[in-house]
């Protein structure tokens, strides 16, 4: 028993597969669902199809691009806390 090591869910890359065709799905279904819901709007560029998506998308790569920036601002050395 020490040398079996225990298998988890995404081990299997059928798991793997269908865990990326249920994104695939609930992304397509969010965006059907946005010719069907009635939102409303303050301004006129958030009527565009599918607009939250992209902007959605847009921010999280500009917080990834921002966070390797400071990531040199902020950064200490590896012996930062020895003597």
């Amino acid at each position: 028993m020490a040398g079996k090591k225990k298998k988890h869910l995404f081990d299997d890359p059928l798991n793997v597969k269908r865990a990326i065709y249920l994104l695939y799905s609930v992304c397509g279904i969010t965006l059907l669902a946005d010719f069907l819901v009635h939102r409303h709007i303050d301004h006129p560029w958030e009527g565009t199809i599918g607009f939250y998506a992209i902007y959605g998308f847009v921010a999280c790569v500009l917080l990834v691009l921002i966070a390797k920036q400071m990531r040199k601002v902020l950064m200490r050395s590896d012996d930062y806390y020895d003597d």
